[in-house]
């Protein structure tokens, strides 16, 4: 049905709302039900966004776009197969999580700090006999739950903390030092630094293998 008749049918009732959603299978289409539900109740219903507390660890090789161009297309694309293979045998070893990729790195988060700092350092060092240099940053806070994904404002902390880390180190930030608190990990300070985007400052410490 052309959808110029549903607006003419909502022109001429009164106090009639035309609303126009996608077009497919309406049974899967949650705001078809948001919809029905606001004209049944005369309130939408209150969606909760699912969060969890967690360890989100970003890494990233670092002179990718050097390595890449220094070792030709071939032998860059190999290398990125191993890297990859690395780090989620790595994130398997450790009971991490994947998320995501970036390319020449990964997201991946993880239910304990300590394990996500040691998932961290084995990384670095398996891909340092692979020829490369990685960085890591890490930091633990509530995230929103999308799907497979992860969003909210400790992820782009752990984002903002991996682009400061010196190539080679796993930097943290300040929540996650104080979590691992007798763990045996030890940690250099790193200095206090404003995160691009984040409220206030925030003192980071790199992770002393």
């Amino acid at each position: 049905m052309p959808i110029a008749h549903g607006r003419y049918i909502a022109d001429h009732i009164e106090g009639a709302i035309f609303v126009e959603l996608p077009g497919g299978d309406s049974g899967s289409n949650p705001e078809v039900a948001d919809e029905i539900a606001e004209f049944l109740t005369g309130d939408r219903p209150i969606v909760e966004v699912e969060r969890i507390l967690t360890t989100v660890l970003f890494t990233d090789i670092v002179g990718s776009t050097a390595l890449a161009a220094s070792v030709g297309d071939q032998r860059w694309h190999a290398l990125l197969d191993g890297h990859d293979e690395a780090v989620r045998h790595q994130l398997k070893r450790f009971r991490g999580r994947e998320i995501n990729t970036t390319g020449d790195g990964f997201v991946a988060s993880f239910d304990g700090p300590a394990r996500a700092i040691r998932c961290a350092e084995a990384i670095s060092e398996a891909t340092k006999r692979l020829g490369m240099q990685v960085r890591a940053g890490l930091h633990t806070g509530e995230c929103e739950v999308r799907g497979d994904d992860l969003g909210g404002l400790a992820v782009h902390i752990a984002a903002r903390v991996a682009s400061l880390a010196d190539s080679g180190d796993v930097l943290v930030s300040g929540t996650v030092k104080d979590l691992v608190v007798g763990s045996g990990i030890e940690f250099a300070e790193a200095g206090e630094h404003d995160l691009k985007g984040v409220p206030g400052s925030w003192k980071l410490f790199v992770v002393q293998g």
